[in-house]
């Protein structure tokens, strides 16, 4: 599969969505929610491992039969809960599906190398489009958990255009040239299937308050094949009715609902993942390429701050990652940014 193509699919594949989207939208001004995602370890100043991720998604309004706003089918729902930890649904659910678009890219520690570095991780890229379905139990207006389940499908290699957009994006902020791309990972179709369950243990108040989130999960496909659990704690003015920070992985977006009211709280989070299989460090699934000793265990340790007013909401993370490799020598730090936002572009 060429680049070209590859990329038609993903243009493809999100304008499909964007019209299944629009399809069960409700016709009253019940407004989608946007998310932005940036992370990027030129935030620590380096440009390795974890190099880079975007991610726009789309989030849906309360689609449950019950809802003012509801379209979808109650058939439908049925047959979702029919999914192993899904279990039965009620009026105390809301329900909303989840469209995005991303792309993640790693390299190893010298990017100036031509060569293969054996010791090192491999040069890849991962483009993918994403379908997610949240059902969040709902008691006084306060959700208590929230089960996710996404599927993700895209293309590993340099049909997922990693290499182009590193070169582009070094050329134009004068960064170094990448030379090592032809040492890249195959072109290979991915798919990952993951589900997660958030509690919210403490719920905030209004004014100054705190609140405790876990969540427990896991993934399985040719891309990533994994268990995670973890625990994020929120202190602050007017904390958010959500799920904690949102960072760019399967089955991690929380941000369902921004409110009118002014809010911001600094957070602490660590995410652990017991690893299994990870295309990225294994290499492809099913041909010979470049590979390296992964660890089956690491964690990341995340701090960060947010603010939110008028259905805008803006979160900055910084996290550090256990070294995830046998012969990486040193954990791994990168930023990230995300903007949340209600637009009327779905009505």
């Amino acid at each position: 599969m060429t680049e070209k193509s590859s990329l038609t699919i993903i243009i493809l594949a999100g304008i499909l969505t964007m019209t299944i989207a629009d399809s069960v939208m409700a016709t009253e001004r019940n407004f989608w929610t946007q998310s932005l995602y940036f992370e990027n370890d030129l935030f620590s100043g380096t440009d390795q491992n974890y190099s880079n991720g975007v991610k726009v998604s789309f989030i849906s309004p309360d689609l449950s039969p019950h809802a003012e706003s509801g379209k979808l089918p109650r058939k439908l729902l049925e047959a979702i809960h029919q999914i192993p930890f899904i279990g039965e649904s009620g009026p105390q659910f809301t329900h909303k599906i989840e469209f995005s678009i991303g792309q993640n890219i790693y390299t190893p520690n010298d990017i100036s190398k031509h060569e293969l570095i054996s010791e090192d991780r491999p040069y890849a890229g991962w483009l993918y489009a994403s379908t997610s379905y949240h059902r969040k139990n709902i008691v006084n207006n306060v959700a208590e958990f929230m089960d996710t389940v996404e599927v993700q499908f895209g293309m590993v290699g340099p049909a997922s255009l990693g290499e182009d957009t590193q070169k582009f994006v070094h050329k134009v902020f004068d960064r170094p040239h990448p030379n090592g791309w032809n040492n890249q990972l195959d072109n290979e179709p991915g798919l990952v299937i993951a589900f997660e369950r958030k509690w919210l243990l403490h719920p905030g108040l209004s004014g100054i308050g705190y609140d405790v989130i876990t969540h427990l999960g896991g993934a399985v496909g040719n891309v990533h094949t994994y268990l995670n659990s973890g625990l994020e704690i929120r202190l602050g003015w007017n904390i958010a009715r959500n799920f904690g920070a949102s960072l760019i992985r399967p089955a991690g977006s929380t941000k369902l609902l921004v409110d009118d009211a002014f809010s911001s709280y600094i957070f602490g989070a660590v995410n652990g993942r017991a690893v299994l299989h990870d295309i990225f460090l294994d290499g492809n699934t099913f041909r010979d390429s470049h590979s390296v000793e992964k660890k089956n265990f690491y964690a990341d340790l995340a701090g960060g701050i947010t603010i939110s007013y008028r259905k805008m909401m803006l979160t900055w993370t910084q996290i550090l990652r256990t070294r995830e490799f046998k012969n990486q020598k040193n954990d791994h730090s990168f930023g990230a940014l995300s903007l949340t936002f209600h637009f009327p572009f779905f009505e």
